[in-house]
């Protein structure tokens, strides 16, 4: 087990908002496609809905966009087990009362050759993260304004 471990690239998690529980589907084909280009590889993908209460549910994989047909069996089963109730819980506590979902955990396995390079080498991942994409219009924004304000030279 520690010589998969050991080839793995990084593994990251995405929870996924849908207001509303209006889940549409749109953005399955393109995850399909990080899979089967071989860019990405789904651990885990799990569904959870935050009743108006507050309490949280998990979801099955089910027809998300109406059409008759089950959205997600190709990702049916895909549990590595790394997710427990205490995440379920932690997802649902980031949510609004009366939306659900997604949460993804997936190898980046287009870094995998570079994560095993790194690590034969001694090297460790001391520190990650993520920028929000809202957050970083907002900092762009907020540059360019301070950017008018400036006396031109």
């Amino acid at each position: 087990m520690s010589d998969v471990i050991e080839d793995m690239g990084p593994v990251d998690f995405l929870v996924i908002e849908f207001p509303g529980n209006r889940m549409t589907g749109e953005g399955f084909p393109l995850l399909l496609d990080l899979v089967d280009r071989g860019v990405i590889r789904v651990l885990d993908l799990l569904f959870v809905q935050k009743d108006d209460d507050g309490s949280v549910v998990a979801l099955e994989l089910a027809d998300l966009d109406g059409d008759g047909t089950l959205d997600l069996s190709v990702f049916e089963g895909a549990s590595s087990g790394l997710l427990g109730q205490d995440d379920l819980d932690e997802a649902g506590a980031a949510l609004e009362p009366g939306n659900s979902a997604g949460i993804l955990v997936y190898e980046n396995l287009w870094a995998a050759p570079l994560a095993r390079a790194l690590r034969r080498g001694g090297a460790q991942l001391v520190a990650g993260g993520r920028i929000p994409v809202q957050a970083l219009l907002a900092s762009l924004d907020f540059a360019e304004a301070a950017e008018g304000d400036r006396p031109a030279a």
